[in-house]
């Protein structure tokens, strides 16, 4: 059966998941927040898939928006369990456990306090092993299903009164972007639980482990970190399969925020030959040679690292800072239906003006 999670657990997911958030994927201080506030208000307990009976409901916890510090934003923990108040009672059943759309610096912890405090369970399970940009790509292949979906936002900036709670029913291709339009007018962070479907769906088409992952690679770090920089480069690279396909000084980059809530643009590692572009919208979609090759694409996990192996999102990027491109190949992790959607590229592939289909379904 099931487990607790601990403090010790907390500290695993910050560092775990944000490898994971792909140079997005919220804040570090904000996920330990959040794993903290669980783990003293109750005992929030990771379940396998396993041991989750099939007609069970299942929903996914999430937060909406571009948390590369470019936007007031607030967000609390009761937001989170207040999300699966409002889908528990438009669904009028109650939610055994809840997955989430993707691990980041936040992310993997989003099921932790409403499993504290409501008794769901935080299902080993994810909707994509690494951050991304829109829901679709973390909905288990619901983007394009005609199936009326519920899916809430709860939060907002309370001193500017931007505090917002919505309950949306729907197609979810429909109802997703109004999420996305809350959280830009909430300060650029929202809340969100959606989608709630049964246990044997989520079986089917969810990354199942993506919790446990994070969390393993996060004791890999944690152990390796007294060791120093380069160990916990070699320690994230060996537990995760992983290689650095770039590194070097930041010589340009050109990231803006949209009222879409994304952050979108290039950042350019390293100059002459041996440059590489990553390719950004909220979280880094791929990376291109200085030949305008393609090295990496999503679903791979694409992140920059500092020389002491530190996760930096694309906020706290400067130019001039030093960093290692990191490319987790998507042949080493578990791939959910979401990533293997065809429908769910078009939108990314508009905003950024490149091919990602090709590289992603191949």
């Amino acid at each position: 059966m099931g487990r607790i999670l601990t403090a010790r657990d907390v500290e695993r997911a910050v560092k775990g998941g944000s490898v994971f958030a792909a140079g997005g994927g919220g804040w570090a201080d904000h996920g330990r927040m959040l794993g903290t506030a669980a783990v003293n208000a109750g005992q929030p307990e990771l379940v396998s898939m396993d041991d989750v009976p099939d007609d069970a409901w299942i929903a996914t916890a999430a937060a909406i928006g571009a948390p590369a510090s470019t936007t007031e934003w607030q967000m609390l923990g009761v937001d989170y369990v207040n999300a699966v108040r409002l889908v528990q009672k438009e669904l009028g059943a109650p939610i055994y456990g809840l997955i989430i759309g993707q691990n980041g610096k936040s992310s993997t912890m989003n099921a932790w306090l409403p499993s504290a405090i409501l008794g769901t369970k935080v299902i080993d399970a994810v909707g994509d092993i690494r951050a991304h940009p829109t829901g679709d790509m973390g909905s288990i292949g619901l983007a394009n299903s005609p199936e009326p979906m519920i899916q809430s936002a709860v939060g907002g900036n309370r001193s500017k009164n931007a505090y917002i709670e919505l309950v949306v029913r729907g197609a979810t291709g429909r109802i997703s972007p109004i999420l996305r339009t809350a959280s830009d007018m909430s300060g650029g962070f929202i809340a969100s639980c959606r989608n709630p479907v049964r246990a044997s769906y989520v079986k089917k088409h969810a990354a199942l482990g993506g919790i446990s992952i994070a969390l393993a690679l996060g004791e890999a770090i944690l152990q390796a970190e007294p060791k120093g920089g380069a160990a916990v480069i070699d320690a994230i690279c060996r537990e995760t399969k992983g290689e650095i396909i770039g590194q070097g000084r930041i010589t340009k980059k050109a990231v803006t925020y949209t009222n879409e809530a994304f952050d979108i643009g290039t950042i350019r590692v390293g100059d002459g030959a041996k440059a590489v572009t990553l390719h950004v919208m909220n979280e880094y979609m791929a990376v291109d040679d200085a030949q305008g090759a393609r090295l990496s694409g999503f679903p791979d996990v694409i992140t920059t690292l500092n020389r002491d192996g530190v996760p930096m999102s694309v906020g706290e990027l400067r130019e001039g800072d030093d960093v290692l491109v990191l490319r987790i190949a998507k042949a080493h992790i578990p791939l959910s239906s979401s990533v293997t959607d065809p429908s769910v590229y078009p939108i990314v592939e508009k905003a950024l003006g490149i091919n990602l289909t090709d590289y992603a379904l191949r």
